[in-house]
């Protein structure tokens, strides 16, 4: 069987959707599964022992530049993959959906009250409800589990395998880790401001820590942040600057994880890390698989899934001694 994963991005979505690939190997050992993404976010899966092939679009170079050249050439390349004996769009996005018509006809997704862009549910042969404020992750475990007919339970999910996957020349952690203390990375940025917890409350939270504390960064503005944490605070170092692989080293070395709701920190559950995510203008109840080794701390503020509001700055009314007793919680 040939089964292709439809998930373009982001990046975040992308990490909490490859725990499938676990279930769909054990169900069917010799299938080969192939993820179709964004060219932007393909290292992070390239390597996986458990996908066959991963293949690029250039939607957003495309749309970028304005180039209707990279779409065709995106889209010859789509169609010269063969068919596909099942594909699964787990991003239920109208691009998403034209992405998979191209490369066959029998595609499942989830139904037009399930996702934001109704039409796309147009292109699947196959649908499945869930319901759009549904965590996401539950929403990919039940939209596989029906599209190939294995059962996945909650449990199993608890009891996951690691998602990711590196080769130890990416690791780069052994000028940064302590031998004599917890280790612990701090996500400092995020793809909004509003999900960005202020610098100068990581400060405090790197303060109160007896632990040697290393600051991820991807923007410009993110190491300057980082740079500002690390000048107020003893016990700080700066990352260097990080490739998706070289992340995922990094984070699956540390003992905990400290970050807004984004791609890296989402890496954490990922790779069965312990880990506290900070939440503002997002649902943590959507966003990310909670549990004893997975703590989220939220803002008191009133979200709501199907409208979110990229005003809400109220990420930054989040005590900072929350984060520390969940921290201390988790190391010990």
């Amino acid at each position: 069987m040939r089964i292709a994963i439809v998930r373009l991005s982001a990046l975040g979505d992308i990490i909490n959707s490859a725990f499938i690939l676990e279930f769909i190997k054990e169900a069917y050992p010799q299938a080969k599964i192939e993820w179709i993404c964004e060219e932007a976010f393909a290292p992070i899966l390239n390597h996986h022992p458990l996908l066959d092939a991963v293949h690029t679009v250039a939607i957003k170079r495309a749309k970028k530049n304005k180039s209707f050249s990279v779409l065709l050439k995106t889209i010859s390349k789509l169609r010269g993959l063969g068919e596909f004996d099942k594909i699964i769009d787990l991003q239920g996005l109208l691009k998403s959906a034209l992405v998979s018509r191209f490369i066959g006809k029998n595609i499942y997704g989830y139904d037009k009250h399930s996702i934001r862009e109704g039409l796309a549910s147009k292109f699947y042969l196959q649908h499945v409800n869930i319901a759009y404020e549904e965590n996401s992750i539950w929403r990919t475990l039940v939209l596989v589990s029906k599209a190939l007919d294995i059962n996945i339970t909650k449990q199993m999910l608890e009891n996951k395998q690691k998602s990711l996957s590196y080769a130890k020349s990416d690791d780069i952690t052994k000028n940064l880790l302590s031998s004599t203390q917890k280790n612990i990375a701090f996500v400092i940025g995020a793809s909004w401001p509003s999900k960005t917890y202020p610098k100068e409350s990581f400060v405090k939270v790197a303060q109160d820590l007896d632990a040697n504390i290393i600051l991820i960064w991807g923007s410009h503005n993110e190491k300057e942040d980082a740079e500002f944490i690390e000048a107020k605070t003893q016990n700080t170092k700066l990352a260097p600057k990080l490739s998706l692989v070289q992340l995922t080293a990094l984070i699956d070395s540390v003992d905990l994880i400290i970050g807004n709701d984004t791609g890296p920190t989402h890496i954490a559950w990922a790779m069965n890390k312990a880990s506290i995510t900070l939440f503002g203008p997002t649902p943590a109840s959507k966003m990310m698989w909670q549990s004893e080794k997975h703590k989220a701390i939220e803002s008191d503020s009133l979200v709501n899934p199907l409208k979110l509001d990229r005003s809400d700055m109220s990420i930054k009314d989040i005590n900072y001694t929350n984060i520390i007793h969940e921290a201390r919680s988790l190391l010990s």
